[in-house]
């Protein structure tokens, strides 16, 4: 696999484990595991400058934006923390903050990372007016409600005039978490993984009741406004706490490396005691005014890092390992173990990721592993110590554990699929429930079980038949169910006028997430354009590259799914067009254009969102029908390679500004 399609893979990868994370709270992997995958993206766009994109996950924060909450432009971008799990990469921060300060002076406030959902708080005149999830980091869901029921977030401040932002995380302690889980245990409900995952479905559950009686707590870490108390953020800390707000105490103002070291080492062996969990610590400049003076990158603050502690470890002995089969057909290796407490829980499974990953541990039945709780949430199996068994190893099977249909993996990737997406029961069922889905057709009334339901009885095979349900067929012989009967048929009615978007990201095309779905969207207006569209149009489409324009193209190209489609159509589903956002007989009405290259005056996003103002469309491949590429420093060799053998202009910064201002047309 070549440097592209590696990039495109793992664009594809990371934004799939953004959506588990961040929306669904049903993270794959650790932590560390996407922090890694990250870096290697971004190791491979800084090698490769040709194939950078503003709509990759190392340009943008991972997304817990939901169509449940009103939707909230942020004042104040929420920028992601850059991380790191080194010591020596702690040290570097340090260095650097030194240096781009020019050799001032500066401290170093050391706090705790908190494990929750992150949450901005506007005041004004003292009252409290809106409270707003990171989202995006450009624009979050408008909780407020949900957040007037956290009695340790206060109401008014006192004295506190215009208007003040107070950022911090919203999480559940460990008390809380228990008390919880123990009921749902009682009423037959599934568990929450951990306190991040139960924070998060709590504060966007739809009902406040439900919020104010499971016991969250927030803990406040950042205050922002026109006219501060200090420049001293460790200072502005401390007026927090005076208007009433929770602010950890485990907060020092380091004055040298030795410091900072040393109150990193302190907490990663006093953090088990603490009432809510933690995963590291953040190191900010104190100073706002040198914080200004640094800036940001296009997600992180430079001012500013997070260090992660090293994941509890436990030894069990492995019992058996099961293969599950996901709604994609990708095989899942899962340890079952004896129960072991770790990190604060029993835990009986842990994952094994793939073939490659679970033979080289070199696992036989019977040994002791040594499983390991990266970032509090994932259990998985990082060694083994072998008793000398003469047993053979566990080995991956070669037919589907659900189906019998030989297994296939594809070339560059390390999961097995099962090729049988319409036998193999797993697959049809996940499919049904990723149709559904909040962020994809929004059928609220309906869940897992329920679809699991259907399936069993024979009413559903496939995402169409939803659309044939009645009433009568689901409300059986008992008219206690009438009521909701009717809510379930009114709902997927409902969902018949879904936009082209939501509708696409719910048929489930491989590596076509939300972003992507959005994208292509926008770019073909309807169903028929994107399912018509040749590759080099679909290589048009900012961040669709060759794997993603072949997965387009397979899934439309495929009869089955063509005729799937129709019978939706005959149901009527609508593949709504999305409103296309450009404006009509701008400058740059009706040219596609390509950016490349470094600015000077605007970055990239923001001549993004200028082109797109003045009527022109973002492209991200060179063609021949690329009307122009605006071009910066250092552009992509085979960006301008392809523009001078296809004859494409290349406009400069200086000249792009002038034309815009000018209302001057090319």
């Amino acid at each position: 696999m070549g440097d592209a399609e590696r990039i495109e893979h793992l664009r594809a990868e990371i934004e799939r484990h953004n959506q588990l994370y961040y929306v669904w709270n049903t993270p794959e992997i650790s932590d560390r595991q996407f922090d890694e995958l990250l870096a290697e993206l971004a190791r491979l766009e800084g090698e490769n400058p040709d194939l950078r994109s503003g709509e990759s996950p190392t340009e943008h924060v991972g997304s817990d934006l939901t169509h449940d909450f009103e939707e909230v432009r942020h004042k104040r971008p929420m920028l992601s923390l850059g991380n790191t799990y080194s010591r020596g990469d702690v040290e570097a921060f340090y260095n650097r903050v030194a240096e781009g300060l020019g050799g001032e002076r500066f401290e170093v406030c050391a706090e705790l990372k908190f494990d929750g959902l992150s949450i901005s708080l506007i005041y004004e005149d003292g009252r409290l007016v809106r409270g707003v999830t990171r989202g995006d980091g450009v624009t979050g869901n408008d909780v407020t409600s949900n957040v007037k029921q956290i009695g340790s977030i206060p109401q008014t401040i006192e004295g506190a005039r215009g208007e003040i932002e107070v950022r911090g995380e919203v999480l559940m302690p460990w008390q809380s978490f228990e008390r919880v889980n123990k009921e749902r245990s009682e009423r037959g409900e599934p568990l929450f993984a951990n306190p991040r995952n139960a924070a998060s479905g709590t504060l966007k559950n739809k009902r406040p009741e439900v919020v104010a009686e499971r016991g969250l707590d927030a803990y406040l870490y950042y205050l922002l406004g026109e006219s501060l108390p200090s420049d001293s953020h460790y200072a502005n800390l401390q007026k927090l706490k005076e208007w009433g707000f929770k602010v950890g105490d485990a907060v020092k103002l380091c004055t040298s490396i030795e410091e900072v070291q040393a109150f990193i080492d302190y907490w990663d062996e006093h953090r088990r005691a603490l009432p809510f969990a933690t995963d590291g610590v953040v190191l900010k400049v104190d100073s706002l005014r040198q914080q200004q003076q640094l800036g940001n990158t296009a997600k992180s603050p430079r001012w500013a890092i997070a260090y992660k502690f090293e994941a509890e470890r436990a030894r069990t002995r492995l019992k058996r390992v099961v293969f599950q089969v996901g709604r994609t057909g990708a095989i899942t290796p899962v340890a079952e173990m004896e129960p072991v407490l770790l990190a604060g829980t029993m835990v009986k499974r842990a994952s094994l990721h793939n073939e490659d990953i679970m033979t080289g541990l070199g696992l036989h039945i019977g040994d002791w592993v040594l499983v390991e709780k990266a970032g509090e949430i994932i259990p998985q199996v990082v060694g083994v110590e072998n008793d000398g068994s003469t047993d053979a190893m566990v080995a991956f099977p070669r037919l589907c554990p659900e189906c019998g249909t030989p297994l296939v993996r594809p070339e560059g990737e390390s999961a097995h699929y099962c090729p049988n997406e319409q036998g193999c029961r797993p697959q049809v069922v996940g499919r049904i429930e990723h149709f559904i889905s909040r962020d994809a057709m929004d059928i609220d009334s309906l869940g897992p079980e329920t679809v699991d339901e259907y399936y069993e009885r024979g009413l559903i095979k496939d995402i169409a038949d939803l659309y044939k349900l009645s009433v009568t067929d689901l409300q059986g012989d008992g008219a206690s169910r009438l009521k909701s009967a009717r809510k379930i048929v009114n709902n997927i009615e409902e969902s018949k006028g879904r936009s082209l978007d939501r509708c696409l990201y719910a048929l489930g095309l491989r590596f076509v997430g939300k972003t992507t779905a959005k994208q292509l969207a926008l770019r073909f207006g309807t169903l028929d354009a994107l399912m018509g569209a040749s590759r080099e149009e679909l290589l048009e489409v900012e961040g669709v590259g060759d794997i993603i324009a072949q997965s387009v193209l397979d899934f439309f190209g495929s009869e089955r799914n063509r005729e799937l489609i129709g019978r939706l159509r005959e149901q009527g589903v609508e593949f709504r067009a999305m409103a296309k956002p450009e404006k009509e007989g701008g400058v740059l009405s009706g040219l596609s254009i390509v950016i490349s290259g470094v600015f000077g005056k605007h970055s990239r996003e923001e001549y993004k969102a200028l082109i797109e103002q003045h009527g022109g469309r973002n492209v991200g491949s060179v063609s021949q029908k690329t009307s122009f590429i605006l071009g910066g420093e250092n552009m992509g060799a085979s960006k301008l390679e392809k523009a001078q053998k296809l004859g494409v202009r290349i406009v400069r910064e200086d000249e792009f500004l002038t034309i815009i201002s000018d209302d001057k047309h090319i």
